[in-house]
């Protein structure tokens, strides 16, 4: 099959390799789409991930399929069935899957290789996170169940209240989810990015108000023009530990601040102890998901209640992959979603 191998820091090829075959508990999906993702682009650049993948490695981590191969042992799956599967699967046994934190586990089951014709799902994810897809849910839709899942984990983590003022720091498709989730929950969301096409794409989403950083020289001063303590709840979603540092800049005493964005390895920022202390400040690290998001994540999707199609920019075939990265570099487009059965 034609699958996408990453080989370290903007090295990735489109090689011929061999069909994958289910062990017992797995399945094989003919991969129907799959779609592109901040994290997947902060890896090319990067050339790795420091938990979930090491080159060289099949690449991509979101997709949806239909299972063509079932392994030994595997109940309720059949050949045929429209499958989304998570990108990972906690272990359930050991000391944060007691106390049901799932992110947290040690032990996750990983899973890349979306990017290719077909997608072998390990024993875990078969097991904890695969999932069928509704028949009126189109493909590139249901890839999208392991960012929303991700999102999900971080609203629930931010003690939003309704009617709370959000800042979202970011305009990548993560950001961009963010903003869509929490107007559907009633908070009033302020967007900050750096596209005016994708900040427009926000405001279709529910921000209330949108602002290029690139036209400011102040972010918190901005949010506290027309919030004079600060927002209730700010979301970075860069991954720049200066924004980190921006984002507890925005907050009002008392506030959540959600630092999401995953930096670089090895980055360090700067917290003044004095405003964290006396301002009584909640700074969180939230990461991945957990199945119960996982399972939220589809429903949000199959009900359509959200329009996040608006943050699929084109669909492309496999082998425009290296372009696909490149345009996302250049934040050209949001999401791609890669179809490999598609004619170049």
């Amino acid at each position: 099959m034609l699958a996408a191998v990453l080989y370290g820091q903007t090295d990735l090829r489109l090689e011929q390799v061999a069909d994958p075959t289910p062990s017992a508990g797995e399945v094989v999906i003919q991969v129907a789409a799959a779609t592109t993702c901040g994290t997947d682009l902060k890896v090319w650049r990067r050339g790795g991930h420091a938990k979930m993948l090491k080159p060289p490695t099949l690449f991509g981590h979101e997709a949806a399929g239909r299972i063509v191969a079932v392994g030994s042992g595997v109940q309720g799956w059949q050949l045929g069935d429209r499958v989304v599967a998570n990108n990972s699967a906690p272990c359930m046994n050991c000391f944060f899957c007691q106390r049901q934190e799932y992110s947290l586990c040690p032990n996750l089951t990983w899973n890349n290789g979306t990017f290719a014709e077909y997608l072998k799902i390990p024993a875990p994810i078969v097991q904890h996170n695969l999932l069928p897809i509704a028949d009126d849910l189109p493909d590139a839709l249901a890839a999208m169940t392991e960012p929303l899942a991700c999102v999900l984990h971080g609203v629930a983590r931010s003690n939003v209240k309704s009617g709370d003022v959000v800042v979202v720091l970011g305009d990548g498709a993560i950001g961009l989810m963010f903003v869509a989730v929490l107007a559907h929950q009633s908070a009033s969301v302020l967007l900050f990015g750096g596209n005016d096409q994708r900040l427009e794409i926000g405001k279709q989403l529910g921000a209330v108000e949108t602002f290029n950083y690139h036209h400011l020289t102040d972010i918190p001063s901005v949010v506290k023009r027309t919030n004079p303590w600060g927002a209730d709840v700010v979301i970075e979603a860069t991954g720049v530990p200066a924004v980190w540092e921006s984002a507890i800049a925005c907050a009002r005493p008392g506030a959540t601040v959600n630092l999401f964005g995953g930096c670089p390895r090895d980055t360090t920022i700067t917290v003044n102890t004095e405003q964290l202390h006396y301002s009584e400040l909640t700074l969180k690290g939230v990461f991945h998901n957990t199945p119960k998001y996982v399972r939220d994540a589809l429903s949000v999707l199959a009900s359509r209640a959200i329009p996040l199609e608006l943050l699929i920019s084109e669909h492309q075939p496999l082998k425009h992959l290296e372009q696909v990265f490149q345009d996302m570099k250049n934040r050209k487009v949001i999401k791609v979603a890669i179809d490999p059965s598609m004619a170049s």
